[in-house]
């Protein structure tokens, strides 16, 4: 099974590097994007959903996991 992974963070941000910690020590390969301009990053949480006020956002396959919990749920249900 194939994944495409995508981190979207932003710069100092803990909750981001624990995300990519967590993929990296399972080996997950996945693509960061960096949204440092408070601007961009607000027009990124209006597309994600209305309750989308915080970085990382992390997609599985073009899907929505959410956070760094939603991230390890999403794993888990993997059995990864």
């Amino acid at each position: 099974m194939t994944l495409q992974i995508t981190v979207y963070s932003k710069s100092a941000c803990p909750q981001c590097e624990s995300a990519k910690m967590l993929l990296k020590s399972r080996s997950l390969p996945y693509e960061e994007i960096k949204i440092d301009d408070e601007a961009e990053r607000l027009a990124f949480y209006a597309k994600c959903g209305p309750s989308v006020r915080q970085m990382p956002q992390i997609f599985i396959n073009d899907q929505r996991v959410g956070g760094l919990a939603g991230l390890q749920a999403a794993l888990t249900q993997l059995g990864l």
